[in-house]
């Protein structure tokens, strides 16, 4: 009997075709074969080594992601753990900016920046890179000199935006302040500095329209007055955004947030709810309304209210007001009154100072009540007091008559 033997090239193995003959091999005799497959399992007998010892790669500052694969060659079975690479970043990444990861179809080492860089910090890095299998490499065969590359990394350098300092800005003021007075002066620098560029300044958003810039020098003016109590104003905070654009080619942009927190000041007079009250002319229960005060201010500008009475003409009075707490009163008539609409004269003051006062009218319409219906229909006309008609007369009787 012989053996014949091959290795394929495909796939690690090896195929033998046995052959037997009888009658000791003389050509009388039958003959008989069979093909013995003998698959060779690989063993980790080959690092991986770099294409070549230096690579170069270039990246702008600021930017994030990968800037250069690494190759390797490894003459063990491909797909296994003996041929797949681990790379490892063994110098020159303090900062953690940089990372490695093999790309699992070509095993070759993808070089990311993860931390964008700094033109103004360092143009240049220089990395050192180890690549190793996953697989540990079979006894007496250790990782040689070209297991290591070197990668030498430029940055660009790009025109970044102006920083402010700091961001957001705060500042407080009192709201009502003149027109024209200075709230903060911005302060934005360009960060290339080896560029020497120009700043100028300009408003963004300015919901209200109460703000101005110095194109130049960035000082934040006032063109309006400030008001606490402005739909613009959250939690007495105002908020504008303003621009920082520096000279270069093209012009880059920074954005500043300013915080205006704005100091209550007693510019808002307190308002009267409600302003309407029916009555019936027959009523028993005299008391009209309860009548409540607010107010926009903050403490101390507003509560507690003082209500009281104009004067009120004629020889009797009609009605009287009562306070209740520190922001409620109650009108209440002296008398039944006849059907017609009056208007009761009635002031609020707050509790600011200096106070302020506002001077209004509750409009008070007695109305017939029948069956438990108010028919308010006839009220329209304003009630007069006798007295008033009477000194009317008595004028025009003068005037026709000197």
């Amino acid at each position: 009997p012989f053996l014949l033997f091959f290795q394929t090239m495909e796939t690690p193995k090896y195929e033998l075709v046995i052959e037997a003959k009888d009658m000791g091999g003389l050509d009388v005799g039958l003959t008989g074969t069979a093909t013995a497959t003998i698959l060779i399992d690989d063993k980790n007998d080959h690092p991986p080594e770099f294409t070549k010892k230096e690579f170069q790669a270039t990246v702008k500052e600021g930017v994030t992601g990968v800037i250069v694969n690494l190759t390797v060659g490894d003459r063990d079975d491909p797909a296994t753990g003996a041929w797949r690479a681990v790379y490892t970043i063994i110098n020159g990444n303090p900062g953690q900016s940089f990372e490695i990861h093999t790309n699992p179809q070509t095993n070759e080492g993808m070089l990311s920046v993860v931390k964008p860089l700094d033109y103004e910090i360092s143009a240049f890095h220089t990395l050192l890179i180890k690549v190793e299998n996953e697989d540990p490499l079979i006894p007496d065969i250790a990782y040689g000199p070209s297991s290591t590359a070197t990668v030498q990394i430029t940055v660009e350098d790009v025109n970044e935006g102006p920083v402010f300092h700091p961001n957001p800005m705060a500042v407080t003021k009192q709201e009502n302040i003149p027109i024209g007075s200075v709230v903060l002066t911005v302060n934005a620098t360009d960060p290339d500095t080896l560029q020497h560029q120009t700043i100028r300044y300009s408003v963004y958003k300015d919901p209200a329209g109460w703000l101005e810039i110095n194109p130049t020098n960035g000082t934040i003016g006032t063109t309006a007055i400030l008001d606490r109590e402005s739909p613009y104003v959250q939690n007495n905070i105002y908020t504008a955004l303003f621009l920082a654009i520096d000279s270069g080619n093209p012009p880059a942009t920074g954005t500043g947030t300013l915080h205006i927190t704005l100091e209550d000041v007693n510019d808002n007079v307190p308002s009267l709810y409600p302003t309407l009250a029916k009555v019936c002319d027959d009523a028993k229960d005299l008391r009209v309304v309860v009548l409540g005060a607010s107010d926009k201010d903050l403490h101390p500008n507003t509560d507690p209210f003082k209500f009281e009475l104009s004067k009120q003409s004629g020889p009797e009075k009609l009605w009287r007001i009562t306070k209740l707490n520190n922001t409620h009163a109650q009108v209440i008539l002296l008398q039944n009154l006849k059907k017609a609409n009056y208007n009761i004269p009635i002031s609020v003051t707050d509790s600011g100072k200096p106070p302020l006062t506002n001077n209004t009218e509750l409009k008070l319409q007695v109305c017939s009540c029948k069956k438990s219906k108010m028919d308010c229909s006839a009220t329209d006309a304003l009630h007069i007091s006798m007295t008033l008609i009477l000194l009317s007369l008595f004028s025009l009787f003068c005037k026709s008559f000197p």
